[in-house]
């Protein structure tokens, strides 16, 4: 199988992430890198890690000789991008905003966490591959809503690196105010947060507690490293054995004994989560790379899956252990 693959939004972070697994990919063919703003320009040129990796080059023009087309432009750009060319009717479609991930009516995606939908996603043509923070945050939860045991509110504390914010510069990604610096943002408010509940209510129902959500800038580039605590009846060895049941045929999130750190978990596509209970609350810790499993890596794990491949295909990736 040669899958025939076109990208949208060519320029970002995501999208580089994404070139970064699919060249090596032995299933993937890139046809065609679309950018509006770089067109004629080396891929290279942009994403400089590639050097030496690639000879493609953006273009502003479509090609409909494909078999999935990855949309990795800005959020509220994929319907208008999707409805404006005359695209193949069987074309998958794998959208990295979050223009889809919110069930509506009309709306045919699936929503793309192998961890929650596998099953739905090698059957489906449309996917809405899930937010960073909304990755992250869920392979913490997931379990125990599968138990019916998110029986009070939760609290979650989690902090991204500045690649989550996007490519384009900002006053928070400047390097001179992100180093040596940390800040709150969109408290309680974070738009991740309505694809969390969609998905915990999905695997426990009548999930009406609140999940308070503190995101936090942090002064490095890539990951997400997330604590969140609720009270709960359960033991920490019968939330252990939750846990690693859930995740038992699950290649990429890991239950760990030990405390983790982030860097077990940057430039690879691995969820890592770890479970202590303490007093009457259970904490979780639960870390990704926001680039990888939170974007571009879950979406070729779900391009395998929408394939019939094997789900690791193309995403043994090291951590970066120092």
């Amino acid at each position: 199988m040669s899958i025939q693959i076109g990208i949208v939004g060519g320029a970002g972070y995501t999208a580089g992430e994404l070139l970064r697994l699919l060249i090596h990919h032995p299933e993937a063919n890139i046809r065609f890198v679309h950018s509006t703003s770089n067109a004629g320009n080396p891929i290279s040129a942009v994403h400089t890690d590639l050097v030496g990796e690639t000879d493609l080059h953006f273009t502003d023009e479509v090609d409909t000789e494909i078999d999935v087309l990855f949309v990795c432009a800005g959020h509220g750009k994929t319907k208008p991008f999707l409805e404006a060319h005359d695209l193949p009717a069987s074309l998958k479609v794998i959208d990295l905003s979050r223009d889809f991930r919110l069930k509506e009516p009309g709306n045919a995606f699936v929503y793309g966490l192998p961890e929650l939908n596998r099953e739905e996603i090698r059957k489906t043509q449309f996917l809405a591959n899930p937010g960073c923070f909304a990755t992250c945050i869920q392979l913490g939860l997931l379990p125990l809503a599968a138990a019916g045991k998110l029986n009070d509110e939760v609290h979650v504390h989690a902090i991204t690196g500045s690649t989550g914010a996007g490519q384009k510069p900002m006053a928070t990604t400047h390097f001179s105010w992100r180093n040596n610096n940390l800040s709150v943002y969109k408290a309680f408010s974070h738009q991740h947060l309505g694809e969390i509940v969609q998905s915990l209510t999905q695997l426990q129902a009548g999930f009406e507690h609140s999940v308070n959500f503190l995101p936090m800038r942090g002064d490095f580039a890539r990951g997400i490293y997330a604590s969140l605590y609720l009270k709960s009846d359960l033991s920490e060895e019968d939330a252990v054995q939750l846990y690693e049941d859930f995740y038992a045929d699950h290649p990429f999130t890991h239950v760990t004994a030990e405390n983790p750190h982030l860097k077990q978990v940057v430039n690879t596509n691995k969820g890592l989560v770890h479970v202590e209970k303490h007093g009457d609350k259970l904490l979780i810790l639960s870390m990704i790379d926001n680039l990888l499993k939170g974007a571009s890596g879950q979406a070729v794990q779900n391009m395998n899956l929408m394939f019939g491949l094997p789900e690791t295909l193309g995403l043994h990736l090291k951590a970066m252990a120092f």
